[in-house]
């Protein structure tokens, strides 16, 4: 854990990584989010994405949010940063990755942990649309697509972003698809996502049909099985191995070279502590916060019901002061 990284102590009732995750989901008290209006933009391939914007006074900066595996703008950490950005006079904006809106995109393809080409067209786009500097923060795996592109883009990301955050993020994913896929994990988390995204990958292949193996897909039952049929083989990878090891973001941050920031609870039930980057592994334009608890995307505080809202006003505290 990095010198001056704040204090984020889970509350003594909710001890355990498991229950630090699942309860902010769940239970813990919401912030009031603004409203957000939906723009739909048409994407390079002739596809689309939809954006949920929340609009500030002129010339305020904006953050961008990318949302988690199967996430979008109704998941509690959305709400969370929506809502501290409102208290901060920042304009927000949350890109849905394709088919997480609610309505399912038209390409043969989906989205993945490794999309930095998406991740990159996304930002310049609101950076055009919103004319204003952008922070961009990412979790789970939005954070670990963000990572990615920021190490891609190198010095040219500074053009659209002044500083990024990924938080929760997988960024060795062979390790956490391991965590996620065995025990406990199975059967809560594993079991949760393929819940829909099997159905959204059988509404692909109606779309496009003989696009994977169908009844591979329907005997799934770990998320690398699901990545091996699908994922990997829609965005042109070999397989579950290849598409881990060439979308993980913890092999190239040290090529990033704007401010980014890493929080990542070291009890965190599928990304493992053992996997988080070193100081050295990171490379000295990333900071890395690594407390001791927060659970994945969880980080509660304060008195039952508890609430979520500390984590977000950290990281935008952080990225606050680099703008």
């Amino acid at each position: 854990m990095s010198a001056g990284a704040p204090v984020l102590p889970a509350p003594a009732w909710l001890p355990g990584g498991n229950l630090q995750t699942i309860w902010p989901a769940l239970f813990a008290r919401r912030p009031a989010a603004p409203p957000l209006h939906r723009e739909r933009w048409a994407t390079p391939d002739g596809d689309f994405i939809d954006v949920d914007l929340a609009a500030a006074a002129p010339g305020a900066p904006a953050l961008v949010l990318f949302h988690g595996l199967e996430g979008s703008s109704a998941s509690h950490y959305a709400q969370a940063f929506a809502a501290e950005a409102a208290a901060r006079g920042w304009s927000f904006a949350i890109p849905h990755f394709r088919g997480c809106s609610g309505e399912l995109n038209h390409a043969p393809r989906a989205y993945h942990s490794g999309d930095h080409q998406e991740i990159g067209w996304m930002l310049a786009r609101l950076r055009q649309r919103l004319g204003v500097p952008l922070f961009a923060a990412g979790v789970s795996m939005g954070g670990n697509a963000l990572l990615r592109w920021a190490g891609e883009a190198g010095s040219t990301a500074a053009a659209d972003v002044a500083a990024v955050a990924a938080i929760s993020s997988p960024l060795d994913l062979a390790a956490a698809g391991a965590a996620i896929d065995r025990g406990f994990n199975r059967l809560a988390y594993a079991r949760m996502f393929l819940a829909t995204m099997k159905p959204k990958a059988l509404r692909k292949w109606q779309q496009h049909p003989g696009l994977f193996d169908r009844e591979r897909l329907r005997a799934a039952r770990t998320i690398f099985e699901f990545d091996d049929v699908f994922t990997a083989p829609l965005h042109g990878f070999a397989g579950t191995h290849d598409y881990w090891a060439r979308a993980s973001a913890k092999p190239h941050l040290a090529r990033i070279r704007i401010p980014a920031l890493a929080l990542n609870a070291r009890n965190d039930p599928f990304v493992p502590a053992a996997s988080l980057p070193t100081a050295a592994e990171a490379g000295r334009h990333v900071t890395l916060w690594q407390p001791a608890h927060g659970g994945h995307c969880g980080f509660p505080a304060g008195r039952f019901p508890g609430h979520v809202q500390a984590m977000p006003a950290a990281v935008c505290d952080w990225l606050a002061a680099h703008r």
